[in-house]
């Protein structure tokens, strides 16, 4: 009992002495510079609910953290009328990168990614 009780007395005299060495240890500044945002240019994806390959493409860019713009041609006609129209297609997905436009018909992703490399370097 006595070893005890000399531990804990030893226990407490030791406690007002590590906060004062904690002030002692170097630190971190808490002012330090986040990771800049990966700035992306403006991606449509013209897709329908059922394609597979729309499908893997959205999870692509939510998994990447790729903000993209979806349009659904089944439900919304404006997009039909683009896709069949200014795009010249009558099939999905087709992703549309950037204000110049650079289309990609279909997904893969390392063609997705050389596009999209080839616009952020413009």
């Amino acid at each position: 009992m006595s070893y005890l009780a000399t531990f804990l007395v030893a226990l407490f005299l030791a406690l007002p002495v590590a906060p004062a060495l904690a002030d002692q240890l170097p630190q971190s500044p808490l002012n330090a510079a986040p990771e800049a945002a990966i700035v992306y240019p403006k991606i449509t994806l013209f897709s329908t609910s059922w394609c597979p390959h729309c499908k893997h493409a959205k999870e692509y860019f939510t998994k990447k953290n790729i903000p993209f713009i979806n349009r659904d041609v089944e439900v919304d006609t404006e997009a039909m009328q683009l896709l069949t129209g200014k795009y010249q297609s009558q099939a999905v997905p087709v992703i549309v990168i950037g204000d110049d436009e650079v289309i990609l018909r279909g997904f893969n992703e390392k063609k997705f990614e050389d596009a999209l490399d080839k616009v952020k370097k413009k």
